[in-house]
């Protein structure tokens, strides 16, 4: 019997139990991201629309907490935890580079790359534990963080979901890797900006939430706010993810690939018989 193809191993596999979390998680995390849009006028949401992002704020981690014990549980070994530790590493140092200058954010790319060869599983754990250790490094730990770490562990599960896995190389791949990146980045600050939109209540009637309008009309104030604050980030961070992915994609996706390889992941543990030696 053959062994799984070398580019279709993943470090971390999910389990049905995985799964159900995962879908869970995402399913709170998009309430967590949308409620503004989505609550209805006379709603308790709504009646506390400035606490409402503090709630999930609180909730999110716990959630968090539980999706990756579940994968742990489920098929997160020594060498995967390993590979986790040193990609994050390398994702929180790459963030300060340009964190503060334009939405230049470096680290998208490897985030991309890294799901991408090694599976949503464990893209997902590895984004949001790069996220976290970004911003203990950097100093960026508050109510947002919880939601960065659940878009980022997406973002990194979307690429591992991308199709082609086990046979789609050269160009054609990096070049699909480069428009998700793309549409992941500005995915992410739009994300990002209904997390901060509603805390910033009663800033201008044109951009700013109001609690319990119209969808439209909250929506319409929600496209002005992204143009007005945060557009001048969003094609920087999508631009520099396109430039990276094809100016190094290739090669750290080899280098993924080789690692993985060399980690054998998924190759089963073998117990010799003990060698018995009798006396003469």
């Amino acid at each position: 019997m053959t062994g799984p193809h070398p580019s279709r191993v993943r470090a971390v596999r999910l389990g049905p139990r995985s799964i159900v979390a995962l879908a869970l998680v995402s399913a709170i995390g998009v309430a967590a991201f949308t409620w503004p849009l989505l609550a209805p006028a006379h709603s308790g949401v709504a009646a506390h629309a400035a606490d409402a992002p503090w709630l999930f704020a609180a909730l999110l981690p716990l959630l968090l907490a539980v999706v990756v014990a579940t994968i742990a549980d489920t098929g997160l070994d020594a060498k995967a935890i390993a590979m986790i530790g040193v990609l994050a590493a390398a994702g929180a140092a790459l963030r300060p580079l340009g964190a503060g200058t334009a939405g230049i954010e470096p680290m998208f790319f490897l985030m991309v790359l890294s799901g991408r060869v090694l599976g949503p599983g464990f893209g997902f754990v590895l984004g949001a534990v790069t996220m976290f250790a970004s911003a203990l490094l950097t100093g960026g730990v508050g109510p947002w963080m919880p939601y960065q770490m659940l878009a980022m562990g997406w973002v990194a599960l979307g690429a591992g979901l991308l199709p082609g896995a086990g046979r789609l190389r050269g160009r054609r791949e990096v070049a699909l890797l480069a428009g998700y990146g793309a549409l992941a980045s500005v995915a992410y600050g739009t994300a990002m900006n209904l997390q901060g939109w509603t805390l910033m209540q009663g800033m201008s009637s044109g951009i700013s939430y109001v609690p319990g309008d119209p969808v439209g009309a909250n929506l319409t104030r929600f496209v002005a706010y992204c143009l007005a604050t945060s557009l001048g980030w969003d094609l920087p961070r999508a631009v520099v993810t396109v430039v990276l992915t094809f100016t190094l994609g290739g090669p750290i996706l080899r280098a993924l690939r080789r690692a993985t390889r060399r980690a054998a992941f998924e190759a089963p543990v073998a117990f010799e018989a003990p060698v018995v030696f009798e006396r003469t």
